[in-house]
């Protein structure tokens, strides 16, 4: 890492008030259950930041991990749905009682807070969320985070923990992202391919994931958890758009935390974006998994990529998927994602009106009280989803 990277990083990693901290199954846990020293030392670190005047707020893997190894050997631990839900309901207590022992004996209170896609859909509930959050930040309390497997269905999924984690640095006006991982950060090589490769010290710019070598970075993903690198890398394209940089670290070695705001230069550090987004657009484009997509022309999508307009009716050349008025959308300029939007018409009426000037709209749909399909205030182009 080169002395201006360096330096950007410590000055960001020295004034970072609202930290986020994101640790995976596979640094939790191992066959045996638990990896008590682990959780241990981390708590002892994330008290330090505490007593150094930083709000934590930790989102924690580890419940379904944790309930398996109390229930092995027994039937009812198949890997279906309802079974991980069901050892997430064994493992959530007991992962919770290891953490509220070792932030007690530092001093420390800690809350847990699980979260379900829909409570954050809702901006009502998003908005009800932040002030719980804030208040327990406020108090010097740790919420430990973690998605509610035992009641999640698919549609209320955020997939893994590090989206979950990318959505939380929003709600919570989080400054620095730091995921805890089992590697040593972004290796340059695949290490399913090519064995043990070094970590990546820095990525200046995750604007483009796209153009990233994924399958080269990233590798499988580890067999406790459901993310893996890509994952990651996708949390923090996230956390860019937001102007949040992100430092990916390996979570199992003692004191990793420590070692990294002492200036060490470790793991991984993935710049912010120079672009980033409001708090609200961030929030409008990833409530929700799209449900549809619409493709547009070159026309189009030179209109949304180069003079940040709206996408209107004339430009759209193909509709997939079912959807209803307000739904999530993704915009497709061939195979390329340009973005998300909410749509402001059904899929039906799209499929109507397609290829159409604005001013024929009305003859085929009868009142039109939107001129676009997708308003650019509802457009978020380069979304990582």
């Amino acid at each position: 890492m080169d002395a201006r990277m360096m330096s950007e990083r410590a000055r960001i990693m020295e004034h970072a008030r609202t930290v986020v901290v994101k640790v995976g199954s596979a640094v939790l846990t191992s066959p045996a259950g638990l990896r008590l020293s682990v959780l241990c030392n981390l708590v002892e670190q994330l008290a330090r930041l505490a007593a150094a005047g930083r709000r934590v707020c930790l989102v924690s893997s580890g419940a379904v991990a944790a309930g398996r190894s109390a229930f092995s050997g027994r039937k009812g631990t198949a890997e279906s749905l309802p079974g991980k839900q069901a050892l997430a309901a064994i493992g959530q207590g007991r992962l919770m009682r290891e953490y509220e022992h070792a932030f007690a004996s530092q001093g420390l209170v800690c809350a847990q807070v699980l979260l379900t896609r829909d409570d954050l859909r809702s901006r009502s509930r998003f908005l009800n969320a932040r002030n719980t959050f804030m208040n327990l930040l406020d108090w010097g309390v740790v919420p430990i985070v973690n998605e509610n497997d035992t009641v999640a269905v698919h549609d209320l999924k955020f997939g893994d923990n590090d989206q979950l984690a990318s959505l939380l640095l929003n709600l919570v006006e989080g400054e620095l992202y730091v995921n805890l991982t089992s590697a040593d950060g972004v290796l340059a090589a695949n290490p399913g391919k090519s064995g043990a490769g070094e970590a990546i010290p820095i990525l200046e710019s995750i604007d483009n994931i796209e153009e990233l070598d994924i399958e080269g970075l990233c590798g499988a993903k580890t067999s406790v958890g459901t993310g893996g690198m890509q994952s990651k890398l996708m949390a923090a394209r996230r956390a860019a758009q937001l102007g949040v940089p992100t430092l990916i670290l390996p979570g199992r070695r003692p004191d990793i935390l420590d070692r990294a705001f002492a200036g060490e230069p470790v793991g991984t550090w993935i710049s912010p974006s120079k672009n980033t987004v409001s708090r609200r657009k961030y929030w409008m484009a990833y409530q929700a998994e799209p449900l549809g997509s619409l493709f547009v022309d070159n026309g189009a999508a030179a209109a949304l990529e180069e003079r940040g307009g709206s996408l209107l009716p004339g430009g759209i050349i193909r509709v997939d998927g079912e959807f209803d008025t307000g739904s999530m959308v993704r915009i497709m300029h061939g195979e390329r994602q340009l973005g998300v939007g909410l749509s402001n018409y059904s899929a039906e009426d799209i499929r109507r009106i397609q290829g159409l000037r604005s001013s024929e709209v009305e003859s085929v749909l009868g009142v039109v009280h939107y001129p676009e399909v997708v308003h650019r205030d509802n457009l978020l182009l380069h979304a990582a989803v």
